[in-house]
């Protein structure tokens, strides 16, 4: 079903999310079914969007969507940072459509995760996949990329309607 996405200034955008435990994964696939369709309808009406965090639809667990080639889902992520070299980039957000926020990002990092059949899986990211994941877990931890940003110049709109095009 696709849900409403919670829009920037939402209270509930900057609550921290708690933990899935494992007895609630069987409930954990209709969550994972709602940030689908609400990926895709943004999609369709945008023409970007590559992962949602279960905060952004008013859930308040530690769930990430992301859909490139294929759905991946991450329960419970950790982020890991090998080293310090950062990227500068303009972080959108589909809290905010049209609205970009120059932000410092990790260029690479590790996500620990679990799997929808609870097995611990692990990847390493870099550049713009590293990217996003950091920006979805923040979601997790009630951060939006607006409080990230490098100074008060930051912030670019888009023309969101010429996106589609």
């Amino acid at each position: 079903m696709v849900r409403k996405i919670l829009l920037l200034g939402n209270e509930q955008l900057y609550e921290v999310s708690a933990e899935v435990d494992k007895k609630e994964i069987s409930q954990i696939r209709d969550i994972i079914t709602d940030l689908h369709d609400t990926l895709m309808d943004y999609r369709n009406r945008y023409g970007a969007g590559r992962a949602i965090a279960a905060p952004q639809i008013g859930i308040q667990k530690r769930i990430i969507y992301m859909y490139l080639d294929h759905p991946v889902v991450f329960i419970n992520p950790v982020l890991k940072f090998p080293d310090n070299e950062m990227i500068e980039i303009l972080d959108d957000c589909m809290s905010f459509p049209g609205l970009h926020v120059r932000v410092m990002r990790y260029k690479r990092c590790t996500i620990e995760f679990m799997d929808l059949d609870w097995k611990q899986c692990s990847l390493k990211l870099e550049g713009d996949l590293s990217e996003l994941l950091q920006h979805e877990c923040d979601h997790l931890d009630g951060i939006v990329a607006t409080m990230r940003a490098i100074d008060s110049k930051s912030f670019v709109f888009k023309d969101i309607e010429r996106a589609k095009d």
